[in-house]
């Protein structure tokens, strides 16, 4: 499958390595809690300038990794292949929000970043997971760094104006 063919994409992590003689792969995943990422069924690899569909036929946590089986991947020679591949699923196979205020980092990248004050302080460039917070990462005049805090910092989300409100100083 052509990249110029597929839209809306969300990444949700790559292939780190390989598990065993049999062809798991082990993935880093960015999704929460991080073994989400074994209940799709398929998921896209882009590997060698081109995304391909691969069915998953088994995936569970084994120690510190998440492993995958991807059916066709019959060996560690096919598995290592597929190392260093970015791993994503289309929205359409992401599981529906139901929860008002509920929204996928996706839904964040591109939204314009207002504080309090309405001054813009730059466009949601891609967030980071820190550990303690999620932190968006902005781009503008400059790039700034902004925890996810829920209402002590970020006030409103509001995806249909494309944009995010904060109590942010523009000289932080």
């Amino acid at each position: 499958m052509p990249l110029a063919d597929l839209t809306d994409l969300i990444e949700l992590g790559r292939v780190t390595g390989t598990y065993g003689l049999r062809g798991w792969i082990k993935v880093h995943s960015d999704t929460q809690p991080r073994s989400h990422i074994t209940a799709y069924s398929r998921l896209l690899l882009y590997l060698a300038g081109e995304w391909k569909s691969w069915q998953i036929a088994q995936g569970r946590v084994q120690g510190k990794y998440i492993i995958l089986k991807l059916q066709h991947c019959d060996d560690c020679t096919q598995a290592e292949v597929l190392i260093g591949a970015r791993i994503a699923v289309t929205r359409a196979d992401l599981p529906t929000l139901t929860a008002p205020g509920e929204y996928y980092w996706a839904d964040l990248v591109g939204l314009i970043v207002c504080n309090l004050q309405g001054q813009s302080l730059g466009t949601v460039r891609h967030l980071l997971a820190t550990g303690a917070q999620d932190v968006l990462v902005l781009s503008g005049a400059r790039e700034r760094l902004i925890p996810f805090v829920w209402q002590k910092i970020v006030h409103q989300v509001d995806l249909a104006q494309g944009r995010l409100l904060v109590d942010w100083d523009e000289d932080f």
